[in-house]
């Protein structure tokens, strides 16, 4: 299971010189195909409390989540005790790397409780993380 957060539905049209000119819905449909032996599904919410409730919904449904939480990673205490009070492994994923930008983007709250951190590939950083399995 993907999961995003917040302004990540607006990839392909944001800030096209960090993130890309490809909206997510296009290359997911690439991973799918892809990697067709692995089931792959995908949710995204600006509300924090969605993301939240989604995370407890599908808890031991999949094998593990990909979490690219946004903005969120940043600042919520509320989603990291979420990923640390879970059963599914969760894998922190970013498509720039956070470490190289902003002083604020550098500060991950989740990363402690996640199994991996996966960032700086672009796009290519879900494909990183599928090619493992």
């Amino acid at each position: 299971m993907i999961i995003h957060g917040p302004n990540l539905n607006l990839l392909g049209k944001r800030e096209e010189a960090i993130y890309g000119n490809i909206s997510f819905d296009d290359y997911l449909s690439k991973l799918i195909a892809e990697f067709s032996n692995i089931e792959i599904d995908y949710y995204q919410s600006n509300v924090e409390g969605e993301l939240i409730n989604k995370l407890q919904d599908i808890d031991s449904l999949y094998d593990y989540i990909l979490l690219n939480a946004g903005g969120y990673t940043h600042t919520s205490v509320a989603l990291t005790d979420t990923v640390a009070a879970i059963a599914t492994p969760v894998i922190e994923i970013h498509i720039t790397n956070i470490y190289s930008r902003e002083k604020f983007r550098r500060t991950s709250l989740l990363s402690s409780n996640c199994k991996a951190v996966v960032c700086g590939l672009g796009l290519h950083s879900y494909k990183a993380v599928l090619s493992v399995f």
